[in-house]
């Protein structure tokens, strides 16, 4: 029997271009909602990720299996049944993995802070074991405490105070067994082969204050694909590590802007400096 499709939601006409928007770990398609609001000209779609929202049902998560999702997604949905895919994140992951697996549904994407190596210290998080120990100790607790998940929306996940309903859902709703999975994919994944025959021009963007295993995997990235251009993100000296990474929420007019300037073969905003 097949699995389910993913749940999405689907904005602006019914005409022209497709973009797919292909969220974060641990969030849900809302993160998208300032952004798409900027491209009312479009026709987007913003999925739930496996094990995310809507989607729950689709499980357990792994790279392959989101990314063959997406592909069912853009071929019953997009107009021509092709898209331009944009992803964060985890859903940057998603977007790499698509190019390698399924380039033919692909037009251009916009990849951001998609970790393709190993961040130091993070060699705990591969492990299954010690992972269900984090989420006892970490997110168990706090299910019920606003003050923490606030803090956590914030410091740790670059979240807008106004979409903390949505975050909260998200933060009560995921299990153990779903963090696990999440995490273990995110930790995990690595150029996929199959890139060499991805045509589509992509657009490689890591922040100028992420770790720098996040820097070579997009110049790793760049490297790997036949037409890829790469760019740092600089929002400025008062900008975090999370406000970098999340900046479709946390910089959502210039994220648009980006998107717009792509697909539109145009200059990119002054913040992103390409290398």
């Amino acid at each position: 029997m097949p699995s389910p499709s993913l749940v999405y939601q689907t904005f602006g006409p019914n005409t022209g271009p497709t973009i797919v928007f292909l969220h974060g770990g641990g969030v849900g398609w809302w993160m998208w909602l300032p952004v798409i609001k900027q491209l009312p000209d479009f026709h987007c779609l913003a999925p739930d990720q496996p094990e995310h929202g809507g989607s729950r049902g689709v499980a357990p998560f792994s790279m392959a299996l989101a990314a063959g999702k997406v592909a069912e997604l853009i071929r019953a949905q997009a107009h021509g049944g092709k898209a331009i895919v944009v992803g964060l994140s985890e859903g940057a992951q998603i977007t790499v993995q698509l190019l390698a697996s399924a380039p033919q549904l692909v037009e251009k994407t916009v990849v951001s802070s998609a970790i393709l190596r190993p961040i130091p210290g993070t060699s705990w998080a591969t492990s299954r074991s010690m992972l269900a120990w984090s989420f006892r100790l970490f997110v168990t607790p706090f299910k019920n405490a606003d003050w923490w998940m606030r803090l956590n929306m914030k410091y740790a996940a670059g979240v807008p105070d106004a979409f903390y309903p949505y975050f909260k859902k998200d933060f009560q709703d995921l299990s153990e067994e779903e963090y696990v999975n999440l995490m273990l994919a995110n930790q995990a994944f690595r150029l996929p082969a199959g890139l060499d025959k991805a045509a589509a021009p992509t657009l490689v963007i890591a922040g100028h204050k992420e770790y720098p295993a996040m820097q070579q995997s997009a110049r790793d990235l760049v490297a790997a694909l036949p037409t890829a251009c790469g760019a740092l993100l600089n929002l400025g000296p008062k900008a975090s590590l999370a406000s970098e990474h999340n900046w479709a929420l946390t910089a959502p007019d210039l994220f648009a802007r980006t998107v717009r300037a792509w697909i539109e073969e145009k200059p990119l905003p002054a913040k992103l400096e390409v290398f």
